[in-house]
């Protein structure tokens, strides 16, 4: 592909020959490392898997801390500033000159907007004035977001998201739920792409019984919940939790939560953030997986419990509906029924036999999703939009439209 002509709105007609090319994939995201989260997660995943097809890709994110490269890729930050409220975590500006004059140094073939707000919507601007294909990947519910925080404007968020949403070639969600809300809404071009999770990473394997011992030392049932402890998560209902007997809390992870959970889950152990064989090992050493987030569009910590061969008690609601199946590998609750939680809890950690039987299902109902194929599925995305931006061009230019 030729570089980007800022003077025109046509991109070059690739030959037939270039259908199974290598591409070229500008990412741009709203979130990443150094903060640890689902989007960050996910880009991550999706660099991996296009350097290992031999594909290439530039990353465009904000803030100035955190790596420069990501699977050999050079990530390009913008500036940045703190969301009120919530410690560590930056919200990418629409730094537009940063922006078009990374993309058209690159110049790609489509790009990819990794759950798209302020650096998304002028990325699409830039994208439609130049008719570069685009793929928007609808990841975080920010009205719920704003909603949990008591920020105003809730459906002034809603129009912002359905306006970029309805200027990309697609958008891809992660869950049945979050799609019929996004169509209920009115907005265009929906398909379905969920998250994959690595099975080797998450596995029943990776049980540790010393472990174990460490974390329940009088036998107790371990029910843990790994994520960020933010405000949105909920975690404070785990203090109901606690009131079980013969229940030992386990919360892995961090965030501006922390130092009023630790005052209100008292008796819960806190692990702080867990990544790598550390991370395994606790996921597969949990008797039941607990999930409190109510807003989830996809909800990645339940599919690698599931993975890890743990049942899980999530709320009945968002993306846990598409990955907990009742009464077969978890139990599900009404999201704001403390009552319902507190049972399905006691229920799986005070009767080992049903506990067991939902946990031999747990791994099966997830370990096809692995990332190798999801992969496979956003490129065959990617390529979709490709050709269609390809078929229009042709069209146009036998029309003889400039």
């Amino acid at each position: 592909m030729s570089p980007i002509d800022t003077h025109s709105d046509r991109i070059p007609v690739p030959s037939p020959a270039d259908a199974h090319r290598p591409l070229r994939v500008a990412i741009v995201t709203e979130s990443f490392l150094p903060q640890v989260n689902g989007v960050t997660n996910s880009v991550c995943r999706v660099a991996d898997m296009l350097a290992a097809q031999g594909h290439r890709a530039l990353i465009l994110a904000p803030g100035h801390d955190g790596p420069t490269h990501q699977s050999g890729f050079p990530v390009v930050r913008t500036p940045s500033i703190p969301l009120p409220g919530y410690r560590g975590f930056s919200l990418g500006l629409p730094a537009r000159r940063t922006l078009t004059t990374a993309i058209r140094s690159f110049s790609p073939d489509v790009i990819h907007l990794a759950s798209p707000a302020l650096m998304g919507m002028a990325t699409v601007e830039a994208a439609r004035r130049w008719a570069l294909p685009t793929v928007a990947v609808f990841q975080t519910d920010l009205p719920g977001f704003a909603r949990r925080y008591g920020l105003p404007g809730t459906e002034h968020i809603w129009t912002a998201l359905r306006r970029v949403h309805a200027a990309v070639d697609r958008t891809l969600v992660p869950s049945s739920a979050t799609m019929e809300a996004l169509s209920a809404r009115g907005f265009p071009r929906l398909d379905l792409w969920r998250r994959g999770v690595d099975v080797r990473r998450f596995h029943p394997d990776h049980r540790d019984e010393e472990l174990r011992r460490r974390l329940a030392p009088n036998g107790e049932a371990i029910v843990g919940y790994v994520g960020r402890l933010a405000k949105d998560k909920r975690v404070d209902l785990l203090e109901h939790v606690l009131k079980l007997r013969g229940v030992k809390v386990v919360v892995v992870g961090d965030g501006p939560e922390l130092p009023r959970l630790r005052r209100r889950l008292r008796g819960a152990i806190f692990t702080g953030q867990r990544t790598g064989e550390d991370l395994s090992r606790l996921y597969a050493s949990l008797d039941l997986f607990v999930h409190t987030g109510a807003d989830e569009t996809f909800c990645q910590a339940v599919q690698e419990a599931l993975a890890s061969g743990v049942p899980v008690v999530a709320p009945a609601a968002g993306g846990p509906l598409d990955l907990v199946e009742h009464e077969r590998n978890g139990l599900l609750y009404a999201p704001d029924s403390v009552r319902e939680l507190r049972v399905a809890v006691g229920r799986l950690a005070h009767n080992r036999s049903v506990r067991e039987t939902l946990a031999a299902r747990a791994r099966a109902s997830v370990e096809h999703r692995t990332w190798e194929a999801v992969g496979e599925e956003l490129i065959g995305h990617y390529r979709s939009v490709l050709a269609s931006s390809r078929e229009l061009a042709e069209r146009n230019s036998a029309a003889g439209v400039p």
